[in-house]
């Protein structure tokens, strides 16, 4: 049968969505189905076709393995993301088969009901053993499979060569040598941040706390307590905040700066540092910087050693209402197979997810190695609760470091309010 790939439009539903019910839950279908169509959701990208053509390369593939299959894939933005995936867990019947989804709402829609345990057939699958272990982990909740890791990200220090070729800087090896590097730029060129932070950057802020020793939260298995005021996260949100201020960026234009702030002002000559991401190397390309960069993993504490960082990315993961549940397991794996990242990664940049393909795709392209050796350094998660989502909606961290940078609070109170607010969401999800 005749594949059909299309783009569906998606504007005449997010009225419907947005004002979906809360989800009561949903149950597995008795239902599986070896033919018809099968619904797929994948993310909009700023620029889509390279996706589109990686996708479709697969569905033909998938197409001549199962006679009379039809695929129909819908490109959804990401910020309507929450509403457009809750509402499918309340609607089996509109529901498509297969969906990508943030590594950060794992548990948030296991919790719903949405997602399926895919643990055997994971484990059946010959690929997934190469899979990095903090890939692993985003998809686990309780011991349990609910996907496939899609794409990896991690951050790492983009630093301007010209800038420091011109004051005779040698490129730091700890963060004691970032911070005091960052503040020596500004002294000598007080048109440039040193080191570009954002106070509503928080993946940019969490590898100081990991480097210190702290952790936002403690536990497992679904049960966690803050840990965000504890000694050692607060000698990290101490160092991170250090950085806001007329010796470095100033509090009153970098408070509210994003992780995407951050990397347009690299991009653009405005700072002679910024953590970005693997992802954020075709922006600084584009922009006025192009030549005269370079990367390196963000500094921990000792000389030589990398301050862990978040392991962002994406997952693919089959709904629990699916009746196609063979069929939607079998693409899962062939979007997200290493032959499928590879060519992802070729089209998009996106990070493989199985370390061999990693150090494959590092040999071709130099920009790529600082990230890698910081996936191979330590990578740290955000803690696979439900309640994640409610922290990260309310801005729970944000608000600290702002809170900080502002004056509004010392470290030790802002650091205890936060707690407690992660503690009322981690209490709220049982």
């Amino acid at each position: 049968m005749k594949l059909s790939v299309r783009m569906v439009a998606v504007a005449a539903v997010l009225a419907t969505a947005a004002c979906a019910p809360q989800t009561s839950g949903n149950s597995s279908s008795d239902k599986d189905e070896k033919t018809g169509t099968l619904r797929v959701w994948l993310f909009q990208e700023v620029n889509n076709k390279p996706k589109e053509e990686v996708v479709d390369s697969v569905l033909a593939e998938f197409e001549k393995a199962h006679e009379g299959t039809d695929v129909t894939v819908e490109y959804i933005p990401v910020e309507t993301r929450a509403q457009r995936i809750k509402a499918a867990f309340n609607d089996p019947k509109s529901a498509p088969d297969l969906i990508e989804y943030g590594n950060t709402d794992t548990a948030g829609y296991v919790k719903d009901g949405g997602l399926a345990d895919v643990t055997e057939e994971f484990a059946a699958w010959d690929e997934a053993k190469d899979t990095d272990p903090t890939a692993r982990q985003s998809v686990t909740v309780g011991g349990k499979i609910y996907g496939a890791p899609y794409f990896v990200g991690v951050r790492a220090l983009y630093y301007r060569t010209d800038v420091f070729e011109e004051l005779g800087l040698d490129v730091p090896k700890t963060q004691a040598e970032l911070i005091s590097t960052a503040k020596q730029i500004r002294a000598a060129k007080p048109e440039l941040y040193g080191l570009a932070v954002g106070g509503a950057y928080t993946y940019g802020a969490m590898p100081f706390i990991w480097a210190h020793g702290g952790e936002l939260a403690t536990g497992k298995g679904g049960s966690y307590a803050a840990a965000i005021d504890s000694a050692a996260a607060r000698k990290g949100i101490e160092a991170y905040t250090s950085l806001f201020g007329d010796d470095n960026c100033p509090a009153a234009k970098c408070a509210a700066m994003t992780g995407n702030d951050t990397i347009t002002a690299f991009a653009a000559g405005k700072a002679a540092m910024a953590i970005g991401g693997d992802f954020s190397h075709a922006a600084v390309e584009a922009g006025k910087v192009k030549g005269k960069y370079a990367v390196v993993p963000l500094p921990g504490l000792k000389s030589g050693s990398i301050a862990p960082a978040f392991a962002g990315g994406n997952n693919l993961g089959v709904l629990k209402s699916t009746t196609h549940r063979t069929l939607a397991v079998d693409l899962m794996k062939r979007l997200a197979s290493k032959e499928a990242q590879g060519e992802l990664f070729e089209a998009m940049g996106f990070l493989p997810t199985f370390s061999d393909v990693r150090q494959q795709v590092a040999a071709k392209e130099a920009f790529v190695k600082p990230f890698v050796a910081t996936l191979a350094a330590d990578t740290k998660f955000v803690p696979a609760s439900p309640a994640w989502a409610q922290i990260d909606a309310g801005q729970v961290l944000p608000s600290m470091f702002q809170e900080v940078v502002s004056g509004k609070k010392d470290v030790a109170t802002a650091s205890g309010d936060a707690a407690k607010k992660m503690n009322d969401a981690f209490g709220s999800v049982g």
